[in-house]
């Protein structure tokens, strides 16, 4: 009789990993510490919770390295990708979903595949034997985490991640602010027209950028002394970088017309995104925080358009634990000291949603191919899951190992393609037809394991 998989975590990469190792004819246990067991960031009991941001990231699988990953993901009946798909709200060329029917329909699929139970309790050892895949992402429960960390032997990395506020639509000024996309981005207009954008003066940005290292913040516990992740700084700590970073960040003015006042080129935007498909909360884009709450409300109704914002949720931070994987991991993404042991998603140093199911689809295809008595080829390196994979596995400097994003510098250099600003487009869509020829190539075979 086939072995069960066991799969700690029900965030993107359990969810995604769980999917893909029962799709292949594996029964599987989700174990999933909510809603018995609470944590800062979530709100629900549900699957593939989306805590940050509501977006995927770029949907551009010729020019992107994060929409190539899509494409894999798709490829490879990736359920993830085809839940963002169903629920997607206009986001320009991103693919951003609303966060509760998606989290709810992945967790409905889950629930009905046949082979899938989701067993709702705490796990605080590491297992002695059987199949299992830790995926608890960036909340890992302390037992746990310190489990991990007595069996590793390694003190624990970590970072803090920060969560941008969501606003109610209907207590936002569109007298101040209008819709418009960057460069008018998309096939439709709905998609042109998909951020809310805040327009400010200088002397506007000067006493937000004031009032904004003034505010009080959130203090760490004694004994936390990681620091962030660079792709979701906070934007007190960026203004702390200096004043003009966040006009080169996350308020920069390109690409916009204000439709109030077209001859006059505002000196920093602020965006918002549509954060569900009634289009009744936006959330603030790049503004995550950890402003206590009562400073962070006065200082985000400095924003023109935000006088009376209300707040469906003000942002906060988290602790975020990942492992040494380069020294800790093989190329299979296994504990070296407890090979029945596999880790995925967050916790493995990858950053960001996609990353994450996706490293959870390549682990739950691995094990539910070594339950069958199989090995999985190396994933080829010229795909966008095979860079990511090699990265954290071992070719990464474990010294200075930190989160990472998918991004083409992972990627083999290609023959014969000119380098520089000026060869970038074609050299990424290079990138990205040699990754999707290699992907199918190394999926092909696969089709067979579910028939054994």
């Amino acid at each position: 009789m086939t072995q069960t998989l066991h799969i700690i975590g029900g965030g993107m990469a359990g969810s995604e990993a769980a999917w893909q190792a029962a799709q292949l004819g594996v029964p599987v246990v989700i174990h999933e510490m909510r809603p018995k067991v609470e944590t800062f960031a979530h709100r629900t009991g549900n699957l593939a919770e989306m805590v940050c941001s509501n977006s995927f990231r770029s949907d551009d699988s010729e020019q992107n390295a994060v929409g190539l990953l899509h494409w894999e993901m798709r490829a490879a009946g990736g359920l993830i990708m085809d839940m963002a798909t169903k629920h997607r709200l206009p986001a320009g060329g991103a693919l951003a979903v609303d966060r509760d029917p998606f989290a709810e329909s992945v967790t409905a699929a889950l629930k009905a595949h046949p082979l899938v139970t989701v067993s709702y309790e705490e796990i605080t050892a590491l297992p002695d034997n059987g199949h299992w895949i830790i995926a608890t992402g960036p909340l890992t429960s302390g037992a746990l985490a310190q489990a991990v960390q007595e069996e590793t032997g390694a003190d624990a990395l970590a970072f803090f991640d920060a969560i941008a506020p969501i606003v109610y639509f209907d207590s936002i000024d569109m007298n101040v602010a209008w819709m418009q996309s960057r460069y008018d981005k998309g096939e439709t207009e709905e998609e042109r027209t998909a951020y809310l954008n805040c327009p400010m003066t200088k002397d506007q940005y000067e006493a937000f950028i004031d009032a904004l290292l003034a505010a009080e913040k959130a203090e760490f516990k004694e004994g936390e002394t990681a620091g962030y992740f660079d792709g979701c700084l906070p934007i007190e700590v960026m203004a702390e970088r200096g004043r003009e970073t966040l006009r080169f960040g996350p308020m920069k003015p390109v690409g916009l017309t204000n439709a109030h006042d077209p001859a006059n080129k505002p000196y920093a935007v602020v965006q918002l995104r549509r954060d569900n498909a009634l289009g009744t909360l936006f959330n603030i884009v790049g503004f995550q925080t950890k402003m206590k709450y009562g400073a962070q409300a006065h200082v985000l109704r400095m924003i023109p358009g935000l006088h009376v914002a209300k707040f469906a949720r003000l942002g906060g931070i988290h602790r975020n634990t990942f492992l040494n994987s380069p020294t800790l991991l093989d190329e299979q993404m296994r504990l070296k000291s407890k090979p029945h042991i596999r880790f995925a998603g967050q916790i493995t140093g990858v950053e960001g949603y996609v990353e994450s199911a996706a490293m959870g689809l390549l682990a739950g295809r691995m094990a539910a191919a070594e339950i069958k008595g199989e090995t999985l080829p190396e994933v080829p390196r010229t795909s966008a899951m095979g860079a990511l994979v090699h990265h954290i596995t071992g070719g990464a400097e474990a010294k200075t190992f930190q989160p990472m994003n998918v991004n083409f510098g992972l990627f083999p250099p290609l023959d014969g393609v000119r380098g520089g600003r000026r060869g970038r487009k074609d050299r990424y869509k290079g990138y990205t037809d040699r990754a999707k020829e290699d992907w199918q190539t190394w999926l092909a075979p696969q089709s067979s394991l579910a028939a054994e």
